[in-house]
């Protein structure tokens, strides 16, 4: 059977035909996928700025501009892997507790059927049902590690009066939940204002390794790249890419950013760096296309998804010649 492929960008146009990620089919079911690549239309966690229900679709128009082969690593996702567009998953935008239940079930299902997912979001509270959708069908895996970039660490505890799912919670969750092992956590880029010195205490207490822009600064790409390797090991790893890790002169169009963020550069070569990881999902989150300028943040965004693509097809590859 013949992978799905994009159609040829030299016989079809880019800006041409439907839009879907990285122009693929889009499927209703994830049968004889190896990855399904979904979006997940979900700000209902946001205590900033809203709009990144709008994401995934501006994530999938953007997607349209990416080819077929890295230029650096040589992978060639689509032909390591079935690949397609499994459209959004169903969510309830006035129900937080309803959408993160809905999410779960239908991560498990994919997952179940044999597929791994790599999601387009929504705001980062998506991260904690992607997570237990994945451990809910596969419970063996858990708990994952995980490489994270962001801005901000996520394990607030409460916003507002004790709410505990907001898109700045998931990963306290996520850890008290057994579903991440915070000794296997990487976070990389952390910046920004705090609303008191010990926000980050109870991270740190986990065992989190959090590498902050300073840190990112003086260590360089490579470095960082090296400490991440080696804080998952070659476990079973989760990966979360939140666009407010890049500076908001390159991603503008977000809910919370922060000023002087990484650069697309270093981080497309901090994502090839991790090549060879047991990447089994990833999400790409907090693109607000209502506050971008000129689609740049869901180019940045689409462009991430690609090269996480890329990490996925290879360890998908490995995993099935039993490497």
């Amino acid at each position: 059977m013949t992978n799905p492929m994009p159609p040829d960008g030299m016989t079809k146009p880019r800006f041409a035909g439907p839009v879907t990620f990285m122009r693929l089919p889009q499927r209703e079911s994830a049968e004889g996928l190896d990855i399904a690549i979904i979006g997940i239309p979900f700000d209902g966690g946001t205590t900033n700025r809203p709009g990144t229900r709008h994401g995934p679709r501006e994530l999938r128009a953007s997607s349209t501009l990416m080819r077929r082969v890295n230029p650096v690593t040589g992978v060639a996702p689509y032909e390591l892997c079935a690949v397609a567009d499994l459209g959004d998953v169903t969510t309830n935008p006035v129900d937080v507790l309803e959408t993160l239940e809905l999410i779960t079930a239908q991560v498990a299902e994919i997952r179940a059927g044999g597929a791994w997912t790599l999601v387009a979001g929504g705001d980062h509270l998506i991260s904690l049902p992607i997570l237990r959708g994945i451990v809910r069908a596969s419970p063996a895996l858990a708990p994952l590690g995980m490489v994270h970039f962001d801005a901000h660490s996520d394990t607030n505890d409460s916003y507002f009066g004790g709410n505990r799912f907001t898109h700045g919670t998931p990963f306290r969750r996520a850890i008290e939940e057994g579903l991440l092992d915070p000794k296997r956590i990487v976070q990389i880029g952390i910046r920004g204002s705090l609303y008191a010195m010990d926000d980050m205490d109870w991270a740190r207490a986990q065992g989190v390794r959090i590498i902050t822009i300073e840190e990112c600064e003086r260590l360089g790409p490579d470095a960082v790249v090296a400490e991440a390797r080696r804080v998952v090991g070659m476990g079973p790893t989760y990966l979360s890419f939140d666009i407010d890790s890049l500076d908001p002169a390159f991603a503008p169009g977000t809910g919370t950013p922060e000023v002087g963020g990484l650069t697309p550069r270093e981080a497309i070569r901090m994502l090839r760096g991790l090549a060879g990881l047991r990447i089994l999902g990833a999400d790409v989150v907090e693109v607000s296309p209502p506050f971008d300028v000129g689609n740049a943040t869901a180019l940045a965004g689409a462009t991430m998804m690609f090269e996480i693509l890329c990490l996925m097809a290879q360890a998908r590859a490995e995993a099935a010649a039993g490497g």
